[in-house]
């Protein structure tokens, strides 16, 4: 399925509400709250060989999301899981991007919204790498961004909430319209935070500094790489980085479900080179997405 192909206007199906609606049926309505407030969560998974990676940490976040801007999901995590799976399956995909997401309806308009049904819909589609292959392979280059991540005094910071995601893509198109990849975010108290939609890891000496996630998402692939790199015995740090500190390092990636691990050539000024770590990890990531298509398959 191209890329370019609008969304509203594909073949497929879409689990909405309970069942499979034709997927240009997958509509809600222009009071929908959810549109007007911001009172949606969602999440990004990965199916490899038909297998999704690390389906229940997503659902259950899904669910703790929704709990951070008040609603319940009305829907258990394994039950999310099974939607998840039966979409998949319905749509005969193999290698494919889900997206579930959870919001409120248009039953009340108005900044209370206790009236308001929640819905739950997911989505699955193709989708390769989220940066072009020619750039993945040399290093993305990064800008750094105007807007910081909030205090988590003022916003769910440790949701997955849709409203969090607005300075993401008017950091996004500001870089992409300077000829950047993406852009590198700095937290409340100007401190290197993550990309727009991407944790970031930074490596010096062989030891590898990870921003600590205390005001931003603490992704799944995140946590998964620092599984990994353990495993192969480096040193993972996970402290306070100043964006001083960027000229002191040799190597960069980022991680994300959709970015997967995805090496750094320059953020502004600051030029690095993908080596031997980055691949390592890079190629352990790759493994472990597709160690589970592999077991179902034997």
């Amino acid at each position: 399925m191209s890329g370019t192909t609008p969304f509203h206007d594909r073949d497929g199906l879409i689990w909405l509400d309970g069942k499979m609606v034709p997927w240009r049926e997958g509509n809600i309505h222009v009071l929908t709250h959810a549109l007007h407030y911001g009172s949606a969560v969602f999440e990004g998974l990965r199916a490899y060989g038909g297998e999704i990676f690390k389906l229940s940490e997503h659902s259950q976040r899904l669910i703790e999301s929704a709990k951070m801007l008040d609603f319940d999901v009305p829907y258990t995590a394994a039950e999310i899981d099974k939607i998840c799976r039966d979409v998949v399956e319905a749509n005969k995909l193999s290698d494919c991007y889900i997206r579930p997401l959870a919001w409120r309806g248009s039953e009340q308009i108005g900044v209370s919204a206790q009236a308001t049904k929640i819905h739950l819909a997911v989505a699955a589609w193709q989708w390769g790498s989220y940066f072009p292959m020619e750039q993945r392979l040399k290093g993305i280059r990064l800008t750094m961004a105007k807007y910081r991540r909030p205090d988590p005094a003022t916003a769910p910071s440790k949701s997955k909430a849709a409203g969090l995601y607005m300075i993401c893509t008017v950091e996004k198109h500001r870089a992409e319209n300077a000829g950047y990849a993406d852009a590198l975010m700095l937290d409340w108290r100007g401190r290197v935070a993550e990309c727009t939609g991407a944790n970031i890891f930074l490596i010096k000496d062989g030891v590898i500094h990870t921003p600590d996630p205390d005001c931003f998402l603490d992704g799944i692939t995140r946590r998964t790489v620092i599984d990994l790199a353990k495993k192969r015995g480096y040193q993972v740090i996970e402290r306070a980085i100043m964006p001083e500190e960027l000229k002191d390092f040799s190597e960069v990636f980022v991680t994300g479900t959709a970015a997967e691990v995805t090496p750094v050539s320059e953020i502004g000024e600051h030029k690095y080179k993908p080596g031997q770590i980055t691949e390592n990890l890079l190629n352990d990531y790759m493994a472990a997405v597709q160690q589970p298509a592999r077991k179902a398959a034997e």
